[in-house]
């Protein structure tokens, strides 16, 4: 599992190279909202080249709208090229777009919910087609659509994204970018009321912003040795066939905790 993506915008080629060593997990190549109209063939070529050949991290492309011009073309330059760990999907509001788009490559498919109409189909989304790896939030967009001015008309919003992540098998939803790049305090705040809603992870726009990221997503040690004994101890409950175990700090633990303290193991291992 990763913990951070970083956004680059398409038309700086100069910046490819320098995300792919930033400490980034990995790297979003962006032909959408961060190129200006006049710039997007331009965007497009130069992603194009740069994922025709597979780099130290994996680098994925967002694509256009899909109900747009561009996204034809951003799809014949990018769907196949063997740099490409997978495409983002922006504004994602039906399963028939993303069966669309799944049916032009074998990429993974990450799909980013934008409007009200899109939240109200997140689930049918994100079981649209097997290719599907993910399923987030894209909430400037959301905020215009939705007419939301405080953190607090999101909430509900945000735990309909990981309710319907789960429901569909996928990996928990990783945040989307905080658009203050100076405010690093007000970063690691909003990632920590993330992590309490189920997000995993979260995308930057500045390099500056990963390592904050991932101190904000990292197991502290208490919480992987509690994940620990956790795992320990439901494995010897089912040496004896028994359902459910009492750790010895008085926690009641079954197999359904089994998931959440695996993945906690499995990210601080990598972190």
């Amino acid at each position: 599992m990763l913990l951070t993506w970083l956004y680059v915008p398409g038309d700086r080629p100069d910046r490819f190279g320098k995300a792919v060593d930033s400490g980034a997990d990995a790297v979003i190549l962006d032909l959408e909202d961060a190129v200006v109209a006049a710039r997007k063939a331009y965007a497009r070529e130069a992603v194009a080249e740069f994922v025709a050949t597979p780099h130290r991290v994996p680098v994925f492309v967002r694509v256009n709208e899909l109900t747009g011009p561009d996204v034809g073309a951003d799809l014949d330059a990018v769907a196949g090229a063997p740099g490409l760990a997978g495409l983002r999907l922006p504004k994602v509001e039906s399963p028939e777009a993303v069966r669309a788009v799944a049916e032009r490559t074998s990429a993974p498919l990450d799909l980013l919910v934008e409007s009200a109409l899109g939240v109200e189909r997140a689930y049918e989304i994100a079981t649209a087609h097997p290719a599907v790896a993910s399923l987030g939030l894209g909430e400037a967009d959301l905020r215009s659509d939705l007419g939301v001015t405080a953190e607090e008309g999101l909430t509900w919003v945000r735990g309909r994204i990981v309710v319907a992540a789960r429901a569909a098998g996928l990996p928990p939803p990783a945040m989307p970018v905080y658009a203050n790049v100076t405010d690093l305090a007000g970063l690691a705040e909003s990632c920590a009321r993330g992590r309490q809603l189920g997000f995993v992870g979260r995308t930057a726009i500045h390099p500056r912003q990963l390592p904050v990221i991932v101190e904000a997503f990292r197991p502290s040690e208490a919480e992987v040795l509690r994940a620990r004994e956790l795992l320990a101890a439901v494995a010897e409950a089912e040496t004896r066939d028994t359902g459910t175990v009492v750790l010895p700090d008085g926690r009641f633990a079954d197999r359904a905790m089994v998931a959440a303290a695996r993945r906690t193991v499995d990210l601080a291992e990598r972190y």
